[in-house]
């Protein structure tokens, strides 16, 4: 069991009892916490969480982006069906496979086939798809298709997709209504459950620094993740697209994904966390490392062809160097060794073996 062993302080007091019991005052507490000394302990204590229940490896998870079609409007998102610039594409299933194979022969253990939401690509096509990569690899399949119907869902499970992320972006349902013409965050949320109930491991997560979001929606946010129990959360900066009309961002957002993802680490304990792109783009040189000694245990390197890969413009100046080459592998290699990690070799399924908590 972990245990806080620095002097009793208030700062103290706050991170064993969101580790116990958690709650948004105390969440909100280091969201806007001033004091430089309370944020160092709160992200060696959630180092401290991270070692204990996901270990030192580091997951890689190898997103293939094949499609960047989509039929909503989200105000903050270059693939808006709105947006008459973005040059759109779809990757044919032997294109998709063939990323797949090569990914595999990497030593990647899971693959991520992410898209905008694009009718295109039917059920029957996902499921034939899913189908014959589960007949040539043993990597773990990760899809992050959007809003589907359950039974769809659930036909995806049975043909072999092992996981299922899906971003809720903000639990504040104005905030939520506003940036997402036409969605309800009620139907994002249900989704978010038919997932779990149906046996996916299932990912959701935020942007930070939205306009108009505010500390206790993020805070809500946290307590969401914890709640429902996700078994991957991935959060990170809201960065403008020129092409979308969202609206400027928060300036503090970077050391603010940092907190939030010290905080997911202590509060859900064992999900998996990423170093998001979305923090490389804004921080080049070593937001990659603060977040791995901050609670993250997986990076997620983009292995869609160049060709295709430049077109999946979500957002602007999107980090094009993580990429399923040699030589960022090496990189990511000698940055484990560096920090006394390791890349791991295993499939990286979230253990389901910790104690469960009373849900607050």
């Amino acid at each position: 069991m972990i245990r806080n062993t620095s002097p009793e302080t208030e700062a103290s007091k706050r991170l064993s009892r969101l580790f116990e019991h958690p709650d948004p005052a105390d969440l909100l507490y280091f969201l806007a916490s001033g004091d430089p000394e309370e944020i160092d302990a709160l992200y060696a204590f959630a180092d401290s969480v991270r070692r204990q229940f996901v270990g030192d490896d580091i997951h890689l998870r190898a997103i293939i982006e094949f499609s960047n079609h989509c039929i909503q409007g989200c105000l903050y998102c270059g693939l808006h069906q709105q947006n008459r610039e973005l040059v759109r594409y779809r990757m044919e299933e032997e294109e998709i496979l063939k990323t797949v194979s090569h990914a595999a022969e990497s030593g990647y253990r899971t693959v991520v086939l992410q898209s905008g939401e694009d009718p295109w690509y039917t059920r029957e096509v996902l499921v034939q798809l899913i189908a014959k990569i589960r007949k040539r690899t043993d990597m773990a399949i990760t899809l992050a298709l959007g809003e589907r119907p359950s039974e769809e869902y659930e036909t995806f499970f049975n043909a072999g997709a092992d996981r299922y992320l899906l971003k809720h972006e903000t639990a504040d349902p104005e905030l939520y209504a506003r940036l997402n013409p036409g969605m309800r965050l009620s139907n994002r949320l249900n989704c978010l459950k038919e997932l779990k109930r149906i046996g996916f491991q299932t990912g959701s997560g935020i942007m930070i620094g939205l306009p108009g979001q505010t500390l206790e929606s993020i805070a809500e946010d946290i307590m969401l993740f914890y709640r429902m129990d996700m078994d991957m959360i991935g959060c990170g900066p809201y960065i403008p697209n020129p092409g979308c009309p969202a609206g400027m961002a928060n300036d503090l957002r970077e050391e603010l994904s940092y907190r939030v993802l010290a905080l997911n680490r202590i509060v859900t304990r064992n999900a998996h966390l990423p170093s998001t792109t979305a923090l490389s783009t804004l921080n080049e040189n070593d937001a990659r490392k603060k977040a791995l000694q901050r609670g993250a245990n997986v990076i997620m390197p983009n292995v869609t062809p160049e060709a295709f890969r430049r077109h999946y413009q979500i957002y602007p100046s999107k980090r094009r160097i993580e990429v399923a080459t040699g030589n960022f592998r090496i990189e990511l290699e000698q940055l484990a060794r560096e920090m006394d990690r390791r890349i791991g070799t295993s499939r990286g399924d979230r253990k389901k073996d910790v104690k469960k908590r009373e849900k607050a």
